[in-house]
């Protein structure tokens, strides 16, 4: 952590005024800021069991640890969460994520949604559980062979992707001197303080994935130009990337990352 400090440092919150104005709004979750000029969503990864999704889905899964005793139930001041009738674990999660290692793969929105005959993100909605590709089971769950997006936090491997593309568009490259902003939720918090905004230079963005917390990436992170921003809600299962349209083609085109246009989400 003191490593990490060092590189990166506290800033007033007041740093974030100017999203507040842009966006009319002060935002608990991230700011969501409207494209300047240009905007696209960067897709939070998923992954797929390289033998398939199998037929068992996370809720049944769960329910047989609790069953068995492999499995502690969630007790929340003294009520059993899951005892709560019509309630379902579905196995998406909260926060920062990473490849699940050997034998699983990159499940890419396209392909899921061509497999289930939907669109890659439901029109007139943004990137959510909501409007993702349905590859559910008839629970409602999704099966344990796929680990689905995390909501509030790009994965370890698409921050670090799109860091290393930002950098080619950076005004001094690593040295650019860039805020990251973690909103009031990531930090467990009701009000900003001057904690959840930091500054350090752009080729030392990889470390904020590995602060102690909060346990996600950042919500907004921009240059001291505003040249572009990086959206993170914490709801959601997509982050917007706002700048030049230069720099918006190549997120776009991009073979690592799975970025979309929006017409609707611009």
């Amino acid at each position: 952590m003191s490593e990490i400090s060092a590189l990166w440092r506290p800033v007033p919150s007041g740093e974030t005024a100017w999203l507040a104005d842009l966006c009319q709004e002060n935002s608990y979750t991230g700011y969501l800021a409207p494209g300047r000029p240009d905007a696209a969503w960067v897709l939070h990864a998923m992954y797929e069991y390289e033998q398939g999704p199998g037929t068992v889905s996370h809720h049944q899964a769960h329910q047989a640890g609790l069953a068995d005793g492999s499995i502690e139930p969630t007790v929340v001041a003294g009520i059993d969460i899951d005892a709560t009738p019509g309630l379902v674990t579905t196995g998406g999660g909260l926060g920062r994520a990473e490849h699940p290692g050997a034998g699983w793969r990159r499940l890419r929105w396209a392909e899921l949604a061509r497999r289930v005959g939907e669109p890659v993100v439901a029109e007139g909605l943004l990137p959510s559980y909501r409007s993702a590709p349905d590859g559910r089971t008839a629970d409602r769950s999704w099966p344990t062979g796929i680990e689905p997006p995390t909501e509030g936090s790009l994965d370890r491997e698409t921050w670090n992707r799109l860091i290393t593309i930002l950098l080619a568009y950076a005004p001094a490259g690593a040295n650019t001197r860039c805020l990251a902003h973690f909103s009031p939720l990531t930090m467990g918090a009701l009000f900003v303080d001057s904690w959840h905004v930091l500054t350090g230079g752009l080729g030392d963005a990889l470390a904020l994935y590995d602060l102690d917390e909060p346990d996600f990436s950042p919500a907004n992170l921009w240059p001291q130009d505003r040249s572009w921003i990086v959206c993170t809600d914490y709801d959601l299962w997509g982050t917007k990337v706002v700048g030049p349209t230069e720099l918006i083609d190549a997120l776009v085109g991009d073979t690592e990352l799975e970025a979309v246009r929006l017409p609707w989400a611009g």
